[in-house]
Parts: structure tokens; C-alpha cells; sequence
């Protein structure tokens, strides 16, 4: 069955959501933070810091609103699951996340382009409210449905930001992800086998399992916070950026950033394969 005309017209429910410092803690520790036990940065994201009477108890990773309500989701289309990846993920701020929350989410279809027999391109949005019903969060996430191809939708125009300043970056972040960290950022919602068992993996085209493009987006997020924003998750105002090859766990991520202003351009690469695995990032700063 091919991807429908009226797709955006189909809407879903407004869901409820909630978490807690453990659902924090659990998700930083998953994008890798706190390697070094007495590394105070990070272990202010993976500590409750009681002892310090630290306010907030716990900072909160920006992008953890990417797992954040993850039961959220527009109606189901008929699509082939296992040559499904992510694609791209937009994520404004419209304030800083709160360690504990107890929200609302509602997510809608906003287009679908064919890309032939390279796949579809499905884009959704979430928008979060608070308790008091004030906006949280804006998600905006790309679906690259490499099996659903030609199915008579527009081939261009789809949401898109901005390339990388052609000049050498400002900064380079190296980050070494873990052989088994797919396994434990699985955790915080997105149980994919994809990202688990070998089996499925080959069946989807690859080697082994991939590590999870949102456990990518999240490391670029910390190469931002130790950089320009001074580990300030709250200067962050928007973090963006297409995923353009796999990571697999055990790989270093070198993280290239270009600040101009407020705005931070970023791509990530792994260089023992001469791969970019992130294309387009950009970090918009309060």
C-alpha cells in the first residue's frame, strides 16, 4: 500500500508524558556522559548532586526531548519497518527542560516527498506543552523510508537546514562512543532492533547493528554544551542536523563546529572510515 494523498490530514491524539531525574540520568549516561567519574561537568548531568545543593538537582541534556515523549506519534501509514532509519531531527526550545515533568504531546504528519527508489522522506512534528499548557518544545522529525519509494508524492522541497560555512571549523571534538552503548541508550525508548540484534541489522541491509541516529544527535548536542555553550543547557535554543551515513558502537565521533553569532554550524565524521555521519547540524544559542 502506498504512502496516502492525505497524509498530513491525518492527526494524532494529544498523549500525556512524564519523567523524572532517573529518565534524565539514564539518557545522558546513554550519549555517553560520565565516562570520568570525577569529571564535574558531566557528572552534573548524571549525578543528582545532593550534597551540593546544586539547583537543579540534575541538568537536563537539551536533546533529551528526543526520547522525552517518545509515546507521541502521528497515525500509523503502511510502511516497510525494517528499511526504516532516521533521518533528520529539529528540535526548538521554547524553554529549558525541567528535570521532572508531567506534559502534553500532540504529533501531526507535515508532508512526505518520494525520493524513487532511494526510499520516501517522512516528516512529522511534536509540539510539548507543560502543565500550565505553555509551549515546552517543538520536534520536527525526518523518517527516511528506504522501501517505500514511488509511491507519486513531490521529489523536492522537504524541510532542510542550512550546509556548513566553507572555512575550517573553529573547533574539533573527538568523542568515543562504546561498543555496547546502542544496548544501553535502547533504554530510553527506542527498542529498534536494529540497533540491538545482528540478524535483523543484516535483513536491513547492514553489517551490524547501527547505533541509534537520536544516540548521534545527542553526542553532537554534548560536543555544543562543552564548547560554546559552557555547559549551559539552557543556552541552547535549537539543535538541528541531518544524519547522513551509520555510526556503529565503538566508533569516535569527531564533531566539527563553526561558530558565527549566535548560530553554531556542525558536522560529525568518522574519520577511521572516512565517512560523514552528520551533515547540516545547527545550534541556534539564546
Amino acid at each position: 500500500m502506498p504512502i496516502p494523498a492525505d497524509l498530513t490530514e491525518l492527526r494524532g491524539e494529544t498523549v500525556p508524558a512524564s519523567w523524572d531525574d532517573r529518565d534524565v540520568m539514564l539518557y545522558a549516561l546513554g550519549i555517553g556522559m560520565g565516562e570520568d567519574p570525577a569529571g564535574a561537568e558531566e557528572l552534573s548531568f548524571v549525578n543528582e548532586g545532593w550534597y551540593t545543593r546544586r539547583e537543579p538537582t540534575v541538568k537536563v541534556v537539551p536533546t533529551f526531548a528526543s526520547v522525552a515523549t517518545w509515546n507521541a506519534r502521528p497515525p500509523s501509514i503502511d510502511i516497510n519497518r525494517v528499511m526504516v532509519v532516521d533521518a533528520q531531527r529539529d528540535i526548538t526550545f521554547h524553554k529549558p527542560l525541567p528535570v521532572t515533568a508531567k506534559v502534553s504531546a500532540h504529533s501531526r504528519w507535515l508532508g512526505a516527498w518520494d525520493k524513487g527508489d532511494k526510499g520516501a522522506i517522512l516528516v512529522r512534528e511534536t509540539e510539548v506543552r507543560d502543565a500550565e499548557g505553555d509551549p515546552l518544545y517543538t520536534l520536527q522529525g525526518t523518517t527516511f523510508a528506504r522501501g517505500d519509494g514511488n509511491f507519486g508524492g513531490p521529489t523536492t522541497g522537504q524541510p532542510e537546514t542550512p550546509a556548513v560555512p566553507d572555512r575550517a571549523p573553529d573547533r574539533i571534538v573527538e568523542i568515543a562512543t562504546r561498543p555496547g552503548q546502542a544496548l544501553l541508550y535502547r533504554l530510553s525508548g527506542d527498542r529498534n532492533p536494529l540497533h540491538s540484534d545482528p540478524e535483523f541489522a543484516a535483513r536491513a541491509g547492514f553489517p551490524a547493528p547501527i547505533l541509534h541516529g537520536m544516540c548521534t544527535y545527542g553526542i553532537t548536542c554534548r560536543a555544543l554544551l562543552q564548547t560554546f555553550a559552557d555547559w549551559d543547557p539552557a543556552a541552547i535554543r535549537r539543535h538541528a542536523c541531518r544524519f547522513s551515513s551509520p555510526v556503529y558502537p565503538g566508533e569516535t565521533i569527531a564533531v566539527a563546529l563553526w561558530q558565527e553569532g549566535r548560530a553554531v554550524h556542525f558536522e560529525a565524521r568518522i574519520e577511521a572510515r572516512d565517512v560523514t555521519c552528520v551533515k547540516n547540524g545547527l545550534t541556534e544559542l539564546r
